[in-house]
């Protein structure tokens, strides 16, 4: 179980599997890496697969700063480039949709394609007015009552494990304040809303594929996209941990879709 020193932080990070373009797993808010254990067994079965904890989540190391979209993009260019790997096929879940994109903006010969697994990306402008008295309630007070209320509620769906979300809430309660604060506000005022990431997501050049549980926002993400090979999955009434949810189709699905990419 190896770490890396990219920069200012200290990632930890997992290498299995073989293969010439190798998989990236990159987790959400206040998750880390332990989330994509329902692929991993499938996934290195056939292909190289590394997986990450970012900054300031799981066991990597958490900085006073740098927890924008760009730096954790950032971080993992420099852990690629300490691998020795070219390019990768990214999958995000929640931020971590939101970050791998940010790698395909920022190094576009990075990557070679994106999964997206309800990205935190592309919500309507209307719920702006929300986002910064959400901001305010933390600024001073602890943050991990109200960030384990707002992962834990509404996010699940019957088919997710109780135990799951006691999993979930018990991580939280370990992570550091400064990350959950700055995690969330770089978030929410960065790629959330439609405003702020529809320009720079019509930056990615690679196919992308991605999950969403609400139809509702497939037709925005499906706008965006110019390559052929992209494709939007729906699974209405799922929650927000799809690919834990339902891991067989999922991991099926993304198995078949890598065929085409090159």
């Amino acid at each position: 179980m190896p770490f890396a020193d990219v920069g200012d932080v200290r990632l930890f990070y997992t290498d299995e599997g073989a293969g010439d373009l190798p998989l990236l797993l990159v987790h959400g808010y206040a998750a880390d890496s332990h989330d994509w254990s329902w692929q991993l067994p499938s996934f290195v079965a056939s292909r190289r697969v590394i997986s990450v904890d970012l900054r300031g989540h799981g066991r990597s190391s958490a900085p006073p700063k740098g927890y924008t979209t760009r730096q954790f993009a950032e971080d993992l260019a420099g852990l690629l480039d300490q691998l020795g790997v070219g390019r990768v096929v990214a999958l995000g879940h929640s931020m971590g949709g939101s970050v791998v994109s940010g790698l395909a903006v920022e190094y576009p010969d990075r990557v070679a394609g994106i999964v997206a697994v309800d990205p935190a990306y592309l919500f309507p402008d209307e719920i702006a007015g929300g986002i910064q008295p959400m901001l305010d309630l933390i600024a001073d007070a602890d943050p991990v009552p109200f960030v384990q209320q707002l992962v834990g509620g509404g996010m699940d769906s019957a088919a997710r494990q109780p135990a799951l979300r006691t999993w979930q809430l018990r991580r939280i309660a370990g992570m550091d304040a400064h990350v959950l604060r700055q995690s969330l506000e770089a978030q929410t005022s960065g790629m959330a809303l439609r405003s702020q990431s529809e320009p720079y997501l019509l930056r990615r050049r690679c196919p992308v594929l991605t999950f969403y549980a609400d139809p509702a926002r497939a037709a925005p993400e499906r706008a965006l996209f110019d390559d052929p090979r992209s494709r939007v999955v729906t699974w209405e009434g799922a929650g927000h941990w799809l690919h834990q949810e339902r891991p067989a189709e999922f991991n099926a699905i993304v198995a078949a879709w890598l065929t085409s990419v090159v």
